[in-house]
């Protein structure tokens, strides 16, 4: 089992061992750890039939790939990554009018994760991110998402201008978010099938990402700052969503 296909974190490790059991393989837990949400732990992977190990606090760092581990590590079966292909089959099962997120070249793996984050709780059908020069699914990513990497699918594309045009051909509707925009978020129409594209930290948009658009929106800023933290934005603008959808 190689050290890519290991999640830490107390929440995502929970979460996993709740929604996504089958996929589990060896609990690792820190040695001298005996509160009680290590215990729910030990409780989940002894009723999926995982075995569970304990570890020094260094052997849990050398398998997170990093000190935050929370003295908890799980070893899981990779999930296989989606493309292009798998849209297809999710905008088939959408319940409702599809609701997308497209990340336009973020390659700051916390910024993913909260991202994605977000995504789940606003009930998100699929995040899409370009395959290169931006952040894939990876242990931190896991462990920021508190979960949500195991329930939205996240799709890897090679062309993101052109699985652009292939949602509008499917009836989505592209909005892109830019701060120069004339339009407000809070004038924009969001409530048939939909994709919001954010940019990357600090750049913004591509131009042919921002030339795909059917229309860019801007998030009113009030205060000092220009521009939001793209996990923030992306909340932001995904409830704004939710909410003229009426739910």
């Amino acid at each position: 089992m190689s050290e890519g296909a290991v999640v830490f974190g107390m929440h995502a490790v929970r979460a996993l061992l709740r929604q996504r059991p089958e996929r589990a393989l060896r609990l690792i837990l820190q040695k001298g750890r005996e509160d009680a949400r290590v215990a729910e732990l030990v409780h989940l992977a002894r009723e999926a039939g995982i075995r569970t190990e304990w570890r020094d606090p260094r052997e849990l760092a050398r398998l997170a790939g990093s000190e935050h581990h929370q003295g908890v590590c799980l070893h899981v079966r990779p999930v296989p990554t989606l493309g292009e292909g798998a849209l297809d089959e999710l905008l088939d099962r959408a319940p409702g009018p599809p609701l997308l997120l497209v990340l336009d070249g973020v390659q700051d793996p916390h910024n993913l994760g909260a991202c994605l984050r977000s995504a789940d709780a606003a009930g998100v059908d699929a995040v899409i991110v370009p395959r290169d020069r931006a952040a894939g699914m990876s242990a931190t990513v896991r462990k920021v998402a508190s979960g949500a990497a195991e329930t939205v699918p996240l799709i890897q594309v090679t062309n993101l201008a052109r699985t652009l045009r292939w949602l509008k051909q499917r009836g989505l509707w592209i909005v892109g978010t830019d701060e120069q925009a004339d339009t407000s978020l809070y004038q924009a129409e969001l409530t048939g099938p939909l994709a919001l594209v954010l940019g990357a930290e600090g750049a913004g948009l591509r131009r042919l990402t921002r030339d795909h658009c059917d229309l860019l929106v801007r998030i009113p800023m009030y205060g000092a700052v220009e521009s939001l933290n793209v996990s923030v934005a992306a909340g932001v603008v995904l409830y704004e969503a939710r909410r003229q959808r009426g739910d």
